[in-house]
């Protein structure tokens, strides 16, 4: 069989000894969130035929409005991931707090902890926009048998040892990684499976893309003006183009194949950043640096960051190495 054709089970089998710890933990940690996926998936797709548009009156931890496909998003995932003994303890965009799972023996035995935005860019869903869920895997730090923790989830993103997410669009995809590379599998929806569509994805020696929300330009820090000033400016290869969804899975997604850099600085209305930390900056920045890109707040390695909560924001810009270098540059003149 060609590799390309590999299912999602038959590649984890022939690829186990990629994952430090069991293939078959993994194995059915990748099925939960295949599951979810594929039924997620199946709602996006009808979004416009059932009535599942809009908010659903409530806020989340973070004062925004949920919509009523994360709601759903988020049950899906969490249902998924409850119903397999592997999984201890989950933190998600829309819960104010962790959740912890016991397990069907009721002994606190499962291993690993999931952090997960169920539905990144669920605004663009009213406009036919691609949107994702972005997922993170720790090995807890508490001992088996003992409850979970908060400690298990604020753990550095160094730590993790798998991370992924999936885009809905044209085609739904899941790509992750456990440390050994980045790859991507398109689902196929005739069958319900996932094959190697992305093997071995890498970002571009060369970037000509920059992601960033202008309309927050005046706002941003002057080190960050500059950058966008300078990726704008005729000269040698530049300017760059601007291309910016909205949906950090989708601008990621879209940077790292066709070469390119994300910006989402702290600025005067958001102090600390607004992406969060735990379940959209560690995941992608994983991916970001297994893809031979780069990930940082602007000064220090996004993955080194000790969280102190489990909603905590930070800036957040990842992408191309030399685009990354570059920026470095810019950010260093402003210390």
């Amino acid at each position: 069989m060609n590799q390309e054709k590999k299912t999602l089970g038959e590649f984890i089998i022939r690829n186990q000894e990629s994952f430090p710890y069991s293939s078959g933990e993994l194995t059915s940690l990748l099925n939960a969130i295949r599951l979810a996926a594929k039924v997620v998936n199946h709602e996006v797709n009808k979004a416009g035929l059932i009535d599942i548009f809009g908010g659903s009156g409530d806020l989340n931890v973070q004062g925004e409005e949920q919509q009523k496909l994360d709601v759903f998003a988020n049950e899906t995932f969490i249902k998924a991931l409850k119903n397999r003994d592997i999984v201890c303890g989950i933190v998600s965009e829309e819960d104010d707090e962790y959740i912890s799972i016991q397990g069907t023996d009721k002994k606190n035995n499962s291993k690993y902890v999931v952090l997960m935005d169920p539905l990144d860019g669920s605004s663009n869903i009213d406009v036919n926009v691609s949107v994702g869920t972005i997922f993170s895997v720790y090995r807890r730090i508490t001992p088996l048998g003992t409850t979970v923790e908060k400690r298990d989830f604020l753990q550095p993103g160094k730590n993790q040892v798998a991370a992924g997410y999936v885009i809905y669009g044209t085609s739904t995809m899941l790509v992750f990684t456990t440390g050994n590379g980045v790859n991507g599998f398109t689902l196929n929806p005739a069958i319900g499976s996932f094959y190697l569509s992305h093997p071995d994805m890498k970002f571009p020696n060369i970037g000509k893309i920059y992601s960033v929300n202008e309309g927050n330009y005046s706002h941003f820090p002057q080190a960050v003006k500059d950058y966008i000033k300078y990726c704008q400016k005729i000269e040698e290869d530049r300017p760059y183009a601007l291309r910016y969804i909205g949906s950090l899975v989708s601008d990621f997604h879209r940077n790292m194949i066709k070469g390119g850099i994300y910006l989402y600085p702290s600025s005067t209305i958001n102090k600390q950043g607004k992406l969060r930390l735990l379940y959209e900056c560690n995941p992608i920045a994983f991916l970001a640096e297994q893809a031979g890109g780069q990930a940082s707040d602007g000064y220090s390695r996004t993955l080194d960051a000790v969280p102190t909560s489990i909603h905590e924001r930070a800036p957040f810009f990842c992408g191309n190495s030399e685009m990354m270098d570059k920026l470095h540059e810019f950010m260093s003149l402003e210390i």
